[in-house]
C-alpha cells in the first residue's frame, strides 16, 4: 500500500488529529528562525490519530533536537563523528596492500605465459599494438580497474527491471570470466548446473520477469526520497500525460533557439516562487548545472573557497572556471574566516591585487556524508567579508525543512541572503535536470553565457510536467496534504532508521532529519560482502569505496524515502542486524567489530 493510499484511508476513516494527546515539544536553538523553531511541535501537534511511530515519538523527537542542538552550538556531529578503530585501519591497510601484491604478482606471471583474463590474442585493433601506440589508460587507473574494481563489480551498476520505488526488481547477473564482464541472466536454464538452478529456485526473492531471473528488493539505495515513484499513478501521472497532448517529448533545441516552452516558463516560475528569489534557470542535467554554471560566473581573477567534501559536479565546475581555489575544512566556519580573511589581505599571488570576486560554494545535505551545512554561519562569514554565497542543494531541497524549502528553510536562513541557489530535480521531484536561482541580472547573464543553457539540449516539456506537478503537491497547490504527509513521513522514517542503526552499534555519519545514512565499513572486503549479504536477502544497498571517498572510509550509504514503510524498515534492519554479526561492523561497541 503506497503513503498515498495508506494516509487517504486514515483520513477517510477519522479526521480526528492529536492535538490533545501529542506532548508539544519546543526547541530552543539560536540558529532557528520562528518557522523552523515550531518545526517539531508542529510535527506533532498535526500527525494523524494513525501514527506508526507512536511507541518511539518522544525519543524520536528528543534525538532530533539534540542533534540540531548541539549543531547550532558549534558541536556538530561532524566534530563528533566516529573514529575509525586502529584495528580497522591496519587491516583495511592491510587489505589493499594484499590485494596490489597479489595483482602485480598476477600481472608479471600473465606476462611471463601469456595466459590470462586480460592477456589479449591477436587483435585486430591497430591500438592494441603498445609498440606503436602508447597506452591509451594511465597506468595505475588500469591497473586498480583490473585487479582491484573488477573484483567487486557486481556489487555496482545493477540493472532494475521496475520504477525505482520502496519495492524494486534488480535483474540478475552473472560472469562467466571471473567477474571480468557481467551479464544478464535470461531464463533459469542458463545456469550451467542443476545445482546452481536449484540455488535460484529456493530463494524467496527470486521470480521471474520478461522471461529473466529477478531479485526482488527493498530499496535502500535510490533518491525517491518523497516516494513519487512509489504513488505516482496517483499523484502525477494524468497531468505528465496530458503534457503529451501539446508538446514534444524533447524540443530537439537548446533554449537559446527553439528549446523554451510553456511548461519551462511554468518550471521556473513556480520554483522563484517555491525560493522565494527572483529569477530561475533550470536545465537538463543536474551534474552539468554545477559543471557550467560555475565557470559562467568566476574565471581568472576570481577565488573560488570551496567545501573539502563538495560534490565532483562542484570541483569540475570550479577547476574548469580558471579561477583559483582554495578549500577549507568540512563544516568548519572558523577556517573559512581565516581563508577569507587572508584572502582580503594577502590578494593575489604574486601581483597582490585584490581578487575581482570571491565564491563561497557549499552544499545543504552532503551526500556521502548524511550531513546538513552550517548555513547560517556560512552566511554569517561570507557577508563579513563580501564574498558571495553559491549554495547546491541537490540533495536538500524538496527533503529538508516543514516546507520542504531545504536548508535555508531547515537552518532559519533567508534565501536573500543566499546570491545563488542551486538545485536538482532528479531526487525529490522525481524527475531530471537542475535550476539555478538568483537575481534576474544574474540569470540574464546565466541564459546568454552558461553553456549548459546556451548550447545543451533543454528539458523535456515532459520532465518539466512532471516537476509542476509534483512541486504543486509538495506546496500544497494541489488541494491535498499529501505534501506535507510525504515530508512528515521522510523525516519520520528518516530519524527512526538511523536510531536503529545507531542503537545496533553501527558507526553512523550525519545528523538526523538528514534522509542519507552512511554506515561505515572501513575493510575493502568487506564493500563486497555487505552488498551481496544485503541483496541475497533481498535488500538493494548503494556501498561506496575508494577512489569515491578516502581509502579508509569506505561505507554502505542509505537512502531513505517516504514511500518506505515501518514494516519495511523493520524487516531492513532485522537483516543489517544479522550482517553486522556476520561481518563484525558493531565498531562502536568493540575495536575488532
Amino acid at each position: 500500500m503506497t503513503l498515498f493510499q495508506r494516509y487517504r484511508r486514515a483520513r477517510n476513516k477519522n479526521k480526528r488529529r492529536a492535538n490533545d494527546t501529542m506532548p508539544e515539544v519546543e526547541l530552543a536553538s539560536s540558529t532557528s528562525s520562528s518557522s523552523g523553531s515550531n518545526y517539531h511541535s508542529e510535527n506533532l501537534l498535526e500527525m494523524d490519530y494513525l501514527d506508526p511511530y507512536a511507541d518511539v515519538r518522544e525519543e524520536l523527537e528528543e534525538l532530533s533536537i539534540k542533534d540540531k542542538r548541539a549543531f547550532a552550538q558549534g558541536e556538530g556531529s561532524h566534530a563528533e563523528e566516529p573514529k575509525i578503530p586502529s584495528f580497522a585501519a591496519f587491516t583495511t591497510y592491510l587489505g589493499y596492500t594484499v590485494l596490489i601484491l597479489c595483482g602485480h604478482v598476477r600481472d608479471i606471471l600473465a606476462k611471463l605465459f601469456r595466459c590470462g583474463r586480460y592477456v589479449r590474442g591477436h587483435s585486430e585493433f591497430p591500438s592494441d599494438d603498445l609498440e606503436c601506440y602508447a597506452p591509451l589508460l594511465k597506468s595505475w587507473e588500469n591497473f586498480y580497474t583490473r585487479r582491484l574494481y573488477h573484483r567487486i563489480q557486481d556489487c555496482f551498476n545493477r540493472p532494475i527491471a521496475s520504477n525505482p520505488g520502496a519495492n524494486i526488481l534488480v535483474l540478475e547477473r552473472v560472469s562467466r570470466d571471473g567477474n571480468k564482464t557481467m551479464e544478464l541472466l535470461g531464463p533459469l536454464e542458463q545456469l550451467e548446473t542443476l545445482q546452481q538452478q536449484e540455488l535460484y529456485k529456493n530463494c524467496a526473492y527470486i521470480q521471474s520477469c520478461d522471461n529473466r531471473v529477478v531479485r526482488q528488493c527493498l530499496n535502500l539505495g535510490s533518491y525517491n526520497y518523497l516516494g513519487f515513484a512509489d504513488d505516482w499513478q496517483e499523484t502525477c501521472r494524468e497531468d505528465v500525460m496530458a503534457s503529451l497532448n501539446d508538446l514534444p517529448v524533447s524540443s530537439s533545441s537548446c533554449r537559446a533557439e527553439f528549446g523554451t516552452t510553456s511548461l519551462h516558463r511554468q518550471v521556473e516560475n513556480l520554483v522563484s516562487t517555491f525560493l522565494n528569489k527572483d529569477d530561475t534557470m533550470v536545465l537538463n542535467m543536474g551534474f552539468n548545472t554545477n559543471a557550467t554554471v560555475i565557470p559562467a560566473l568566476v574565471s581568472h581573477g576570481d577565488l573560488i573557497i570551496s567545501d573539502q567534501l563538495n560534490h565532483t559536479s562542484i570541483v569540475n565546475g570550479a577547476r574548469a572556471s580558471g579561477a583559483a581555489i582554495r578549500t577549507f575544512t568540512h563544516n568548519d566556519t572558523s577556517h573559512l574566516d581565516e581563508i577569507l580573511r587572508e584572502a582580503i589581505v594577502m590578494g593575489q599571488p604574486r601581483t597582490r591585487r585584490p581578487w575581482r570576486k570571491i565564491m563561497v560554494i557549499v552544499e545543504g545535505i552532503y551526500s556521502m556524508e548524511g550531513e546538513y551545512c552550517d548555513l547560517r554561519n556560512v552566511v554569517r562569514v561570507a557577508k563579513k567579508y563580501g564574498a558571495y554565497v553559491y549554495l547546491d542543494e541537490a540533495h536538500s531541497i524538496g527533503a529538508m525543512g516543514p516546507t520542504g524549502r531545504g536548508c535555508a528553510e531547515y537552518t532559519g536562513v533567508d534565501t536573500s541572503d543566499i546570491d545563488i541557489m542551486m538545485g536538482t530535480f532528479t531526487k525529490s521531484f522525481g524527475g531530471m535536470g537542475g535550476y539555478i536561482s538568483a537575481s534576474s541580472e544574474v540569470i540574464a547573464h546565466l541564459r546568454k553565457s552558461c553553456a549548459g543553457s546556451a548550447y545543451h539540449n533543454s528539458l523535456s516539456p515532459v520532465v518539466c510536467q512532471q516537476i509542476i506537478t509534483s512541486l504543486k503537491v509538495i506546496m500544497g497547490e494541489d488541494g491535498t496534504d499529501i505534501g506535507k504527509k510525504k515530508l512528515r513521513a521522510l523525516r519520520d522514517n528518516s530519524n527512526y532508521f538511523r536510531m536503529r542503526l545507531t542503537q545496533m552499534g553501527l558507526h553512523v555519519l550525519g545528523h538526523y532529519d538528514s534522509p542519507i545514512m552512511p554506515v561505515m565499513l572501513y575493510n575493502p572486503t568487506k564493500i563486497a560482502a555487505f552488498s551481496r549479504e544485503c541483496l541475497k536477502r533481498g535488500l538493494a544497498v548503494v556501498v561506496v569505496g575508494f577512489p569515491a571517498v578516502p581509502i579508509l572510509m569506505s561505507r554502505a550509504r542509505f537512502c531513505i524515502s517516504a514511500g518506505h514503510t515501518r514494516e519495511d524498515l523493520d524487516r531492513a534492519l532485522e537483516e543489517i542486524d544479522e550482517i553486522a554479526d556476520i561481518l563484525k561492523l558493531r565498531y562502536a561497541r568493540s575495536t575488532f567489530g
